[in-house]
């Protein structure tokens, strides 16, 4: 059974909706104030302000030291080291509403709505911001959020209440692997198993990377989780186990929980 270690691990954010995870370094990208802070995974501040001026940064993605960010308000793609040292901060420009980032390599995958035929386009980039494929897939639903397991893209609709998964050369695997979900948000992947953050329940969904269920309120009772990271930590007894990292769409970085013997469950988020 997980433990609650600490239900407020980081305050005093502004409109905070997704977090990425580098060893022992969380990510926090705040969309109210267009700032990306840095903390420890243990709740200290490194740099709260360490990316300031940024146009909407709805989506993080990490790749050995550089960080990229989706600003959705100037439809851009920045990039950035994870010492905050402006790479480029237009990357990638011209995109109409990003939402979605992932990163393979020496690829980038982004997600943009497709205002004229009402779904969303998945493009393919390098990582130096030139043009792979501008629909690698297309005619998604309203993407929240994309992963990356291996070879495989898992495409969260927040809309219809799906997982899809994907070849990373566009091939469709199971457009509805996972069904049912309300609200679907941030996705993550540990042990064989992936996470599902779901805004309108206030819940956290465990599935199999094949689509089964293994909880689908694993954790609830929280506020609009959104995003969603999981790291590996040691404890006090234990001498491996992983901590389960939730972001939600309050004021606080959500939820900190032990998950020593393969069952992670969890207080509300307040």
């Amino acid at each position: 059974m997980g433990v609650p270690v600490n239900p407020a691990l980081i305050t005093g954010l502004s409109g905070p909706i997704e977090v990425a995870v580098s060893e022992d370094n969380l990510f926090v990208a705040n969309y109210n104030t267009g700032t990306i802070g840095r903390y420890t995974t243990s709740g200290v501040p490194v740099n709260p302000n360490l990316i300031t001026g940024l146009g909407g940064p709805v989506d993080l993605a990490l790749s050995g030291g550089n960080l990229f960010v989706v600003n959705r308000d100037t439809g851009t793609i920045g990039q950035y080291t994870t010492s905050g040292v402006s790479v480029n901060p237009a990357l990638i420009r011209g995109l109409n509403g990003p939402t979605s980032i992932a990163v393979s390599g020496e690829h980038l995958f982004v997600v943009s709505p497709d205002r004229a035929s009402e779904s969303s386009t998945l493009a393919e980039y390098t990582t130096s911001g030139a043009m792979v494929n501008p629909a690698l897939v297309s005619h998604l639903g309203g993407v929240s959020d994309i992963g990356l397991s291996g070879d495989r893209l898992f495409v969260v609709d927040i809309i219809d209440g799906l997982i899809g998964e994907y070849t990373t050369s566009g091939a469709t695997v199971n457009p509805a692997l996972v069904s049912g979900l309300t609200g679907p948000g941030g996705i993550a992947f540990f042990g064989g198993n992936l996470f599902v953050a779901n805004l309108n329940t206030g819940t956290i969904g465990e599935y199999t990377i094949g689509g089964a269920t293994v909880n689908a309120a694993l954790v609830s009772g929280l506020n609009r989780p959104a995003g969603i990271a999981v790291v590996s930590a040691t404890v006090a007894d234990e001498s491996s186990s992983s901590t389960l990292l939730l972001l939600g769409l309050t004021a606080t970085l959500g939820l900190r929980v032990i998950r020593p013997a393969g069952l992670t469950l969890a207080q509300p988020l307040h």
